[in-house]
C-alpha cells in the first residue's frame, strides 16, 4: 500500500464480505478481526434482542458487543421464514466467507448443506466453529469454553499447587479459535482464488483443538517423562527465575531472566556477583531444582524497593522485568498513550466509552474503527432493500 492514511478503500480486506451466523465470542471475535481489516462483516442477528453478546453488560452498555462488533454490520433475519431464508440466500451470494458457530448438523437443518451452498455459490469459504468439531465422538456434545478450557488440560496447568485449578477469568479457547479462524477462512479463500473450478471450502474448527495447540509440546513431554508436572503458579517449567515478586509499597513486579547474560547481570545487581558458580544456581536445571532459594533471592533484594525503584533497576541493567498492572493502571499508562490503542467509541445504548483499537498497524497506521457497533436490523436497508425487520 501506497496510502499514508487508512481507509475503507485501503484495508487489506477491502471488497472482502463475510455473513456471520455466529452467536457470542468465537465467531465474533474472528469476524471482528477481519472488520478492523476493512472486511464487509454482515452479522445476521436474530429480530429483537439480536446477538446473545448483547446481554453481556456493564452498568446498562453492551460492553463486549461494543469491542466486538465495531466496524461490522446488523442485518435481522428470522430465519425460520421462507422470505428470510430467502434473503440469507442472497446474501451468501455475494459473500466471500460464512461463518457459523451452531452445533454440527445445525446447518445442515436449515437446508445449507454443502450442495445448497455450492448451489448458491461455488467460491464460498464456510468456517464451522463447534466445541469439539463436525465430527467424531464428541461431535453433538455441548461445547461452551470453560468447558474446553477444562478438559485440554489448560485449568490443570494454571494456579498454584496446592489450591484448586483455575479457569482463566475470560473466553480464551473461543478467542483463540477466532483468531485460528479469520487466519484459516484467508488462507481457504486465497486457495479459492486459484482453483480453476472453485468447489465451497469448509473449515472444521474445534475449540479445543487450537487451545491444546498453544499449550506447549504437553503429549510429547509427557511421553518423555511420564509426568503430570504440578501447577507452579507463576513460575515457569522450563527456566528460572521467572515470578511475580512484591516490592516496599505492596505491589507487584513480574521478572523472566533464563538467559546467562540476564542472570549475571541480575545476581550483580542483588549483590551476589558469584552467583552463578554456586552449585544451586549455576546451571539451568539446578535453577529449576533450587528455585526456592532462587526466588527468596530476589525477593529479599525487591522488598526493600518502591515498584519505581524496582523498575528503575531493572531498567538500568537491562533485565526484563515489569510490573504488575490493571486495568485501572492501564488507561494512562505512557505507552497505552503513547501507542493511542484505546479509542473513545460510542455504544448501541448512547453512551462514549473506551475501547481496545485494532492490535497492530499497517505502514506505521492503525487501522479506524470506521463504525461504532450497530444496533440490531440497523443495515437491513441496505442489503436487503427494507427497513428493520421486527420480531
Amino acid at each position: 500500500m501506497t496510502e499514508t492514511t487508512l481507509n475503507n478503500k485501503s484495508l487489506p480486506l477491502a471488497g472482502i464480505t463475510v455473513v456471520d451466523l455466529s452467536r457470542l465470542v468465537s465467531g465474533n471475535v474472528m469476524t471482528h478481526v477481519l472488520a478492523d481489516l476493512g472486511a464487509d462483516v454482515i452479522k445476521v442477528e436474530s429480530p429483537g434482542n439480536g446477538d446473545d453478546l448483547r446481554a453481556w453488560r456493564r452498568k446498562g452498555v453492551s460492553t463486549y458487543w461494543l469491542a466486538y462488533a465495531r466496524n461490522k454490520q446488523s442485518v435481522a433475519l428470522d430465519l425460520r421464514k421462507p422470505d428470510d431464508m430467502a434473503h440469507l440466500h442472497d446474501l451468501l451470494k455475494q459473500a466471500d466467507i460464512l461463518v457459523e458457530n451452531f452445533r454440527p448438523g445445525t446447518l445442515e437443518r436449515m437446508g445449507l448443506d454443502k450442495t445448497k451452498l455450492q448451489s448458491l455459490n461455488p467460491r464460498l469459504v464456510v468456517v464451522r466453529i463447534s466445541g469439539w468439531g463436525q465430527d467424531g465422538l464428541f461431535a453433538s456434545k455441548g461445547g461452551f469454553g470453560s468447558l474446553i478450557e477444562a478438559m485440554t488440560g489448560l485449568a490443570a496447568m494454571n494456579g498454584f499447587a496446592d489450591r484448586p485449578p483455575v479457569l482463566p477469568p475470560f473466553a480464551m479457547a473461543d478467542s483463540v479459535a477466532g483468531i485460528y479462524g479469520a487466519t484459516l477462512a484467508l488462507a481457504a479463500m486465497h486457495q479459492q482464488r486459484t482453483r480453476a473450478e472453485p468447489v465451497v471450502q469448509e473449515i472444521d474448527l474445534s475449540l479445543f483443538e487450537p487451545l491444546f495447540s498453544i499449550l506447549g509440546p504437553q503429549a510429547a513431554e509427557y511421553e518423555l517423562t511420564s509426568q503430570v508436572y504440578p501447577r507452579s503458579g507463576s513460575r515457569s517449567p522450563t527456566h528460572a527465575p521467572r515470578n511475580v515478586y512484591r516490592t516496599k509499597d505492596d505491589r507487584w513486579i513480574a521478572l523472566s531472566a533464563g538467559m546467562e547474560g540476564t542472570l549475571k547481570r541480575l545476581f550483580e545487581g542483588i549483590g551476589y556477583p558469584d552467583a552463578l558458580q554456586d552449585p544451586r544456581f549455576a546451571t539451568h536445571e539446578a535453577r529449576l531444582a533450587n528455585i526456592d532459594a532462587l526466588d527468596d533471592l530476589i525477593q529479599k533484594h525487591l522488598e526493600q524497593l518502591t515498584l519505581e525503584e524496582a523498575l528503575q533497576f531493572f531498567e538500568d541493567r537491562d533485565i526484563t522485568a515489569g510490573a504488575i498492572c490493571d486495568i485501572s493502571d492501564l488507561m494512562t499508562h505512557p505507552y497505552m498513550v503513547d501507542r493511542q490503542f484505546l479509542v473513545p467509541t460510542t455504544s448501541p445504548e448512547g453512551q462514549t466509552v473506551s475501547i481496545h483499537g485494532a492490535p497492530y498497524k499497517i505502514n506505521g497506521q492503525r487501522p479506524p474503527i470506521r463504525r461504532a457497533a450497530p444496533t440490531v436490523g440497523q443495515d437491513n436497508e441496505k442489503w436487503l432493500g427494507k427497513k428493520e425487520n421486527k420480531p
